[in-house]
């Protein structure tokens, strides 16, 4: 009778304590986010004029660079579409912007279309003046490349057992507790210097014990969805809630390390500059006139006096950047200018 006793005790005691731990989930979660009916903590939208909704992210007054965010391994979206889940490139990309931390350039399906235009434009198929060409693109400063690995057996443990002792009584929060599909999830962020190939920052979170930690803040309506449906369930909530997180100690990094910050314009800036499209030379780079007579300039304007008159054999060095259109270049001659569209590189 008194084991019976003391068994009974345990049990009561057990579903106190899940009431409890669920209940201060409900109020706060372990990060200080609280998720309303329905969405991820990262919604709204960003553009040239601002961004909405970005709360609980690193914000910064300038940018601090431009960065791509790589697609993650083969293994980790087919774990994620296991879950209902997209590839979480387009979220990470849509908190970048909204953070202002970080020019955001396109290296996905729209780098591909984007490319399309410029054969079109090469073939002579699209309207003359379109200025599309090389030439004119940002060049990545950082290449963001973020994961997940689940740990994919049953949550089971503390999760399932108040589950199944709360859910005959409260359904809400008998699902809160053992409602996720997955035991833990681990996430990560990588940042690369795309110019060295160095590793400079890093950043990784586990989501393990989630079932009480996050479950209650997490739950609500599922008909706000999100970006790749991680606004849809409580694992895509999860997932981007920590990969939030993620970036948010990736901003932290750079932020606190000037050598790594870039000098970029903002991206109304960015996005109203124009350029003149055409082929890009760097200093080093050997050319060659496009046919005979072609002359060398003193000066990069028409008009300047000549130096030299180059043939089609004659092989030249670029010595400088380009200016009004002529390039700096060095001759076996004399060092001048010749006009871009004259020159082809080797």
């Amino acid at each position: 009778m008194k084991k019976s006793n003391r068994s009974a005790a345990r049990r009561i005691t057990a579903v106190i304590l899940g009431v409890s731990l669920a209940s201060a989930a409900l109020a706060d979660g372990p990060s200080g986010y609280q998720q309303g009916a329905g969405g991820s903590p990262v919604s709204g939208a960003a553009g040239t004029s601002g961004a909405v909704g970005a709360d609980g992210l690193q914000k910064c007054d300038k940018a601090m660079g431009a960065m791509a965010v790589a697609e993650p391994q083969n293994y980790a979206t087919q774990a994620l579409s296991t879950y209902g889940l997209q590839t979480p490139t387009s979220l990470i990309r849509l908190m970048i912007q909204q953070s202002n931390c970080f020019l955001v350039v396109e290296r996905g399906m729209g780098m591909q279309n984007a490319m399309q235009e410029r054969q079109l434009a090469a073939s002579g198929e699209l309207r003359q003046n379109s200025n599309l060409g090389g030439g004119q693109m940002v060049a990545a400063d950082f290449i963001l490349t973020p994961n997940v690995v689940f740990s994919e057996n049953n949550a089971g443990g503390l999760g399932g057992t108040v589950s199944g002792l709360l859910g005959r009584h409260n359904a809400v929060l008998g699902s809160v507790a053992g409602g996720l599909k997955f035991k833990e999830a681990q996430t990560s962020m990588l940042v690369t210097d795309s110019r060295s190939g160095l590793q400079v920052a890093a950043a990784e979170g586990s989501t393990r014990k989630a079932d009480l930690n996050l479950g209650g803040m997490l739950t609500g309506s599922t008909a706000g969805g999100s970006v790749g449906g991680y606004g849809n369930t409580n694992e895509g909530k999860i997932i981007a809630a920590a990969l939030m997180d993620n970036y948010n100690k990736i901003v932290l990094a750079v932020r606190n390390d000037p050598s790594l910050q870039r000098q970029v314009g903002s991206l109304r800036d960015e996005a109203a500059r124009k350029t003149v499209s055409g082929a890009v030379f760097n200093d080093g780079d050997v050319v060659s006139p496009k046919i005979a007579n072609v002359p060398l300039l003193a000066q990069p304007k028409d008009g300047s006096k000549v130096l030299a008159t180059l043939g089609r054999a004659e092989e030249l060095v670029v010595i400088g950047p380009e200016q009004d259109g002529y390039l700096n270049v060095q001759g076996s001659a004399a060092s001048g200018w010749i006009r871009k569209v004259l020159v082809v590189r080797h």
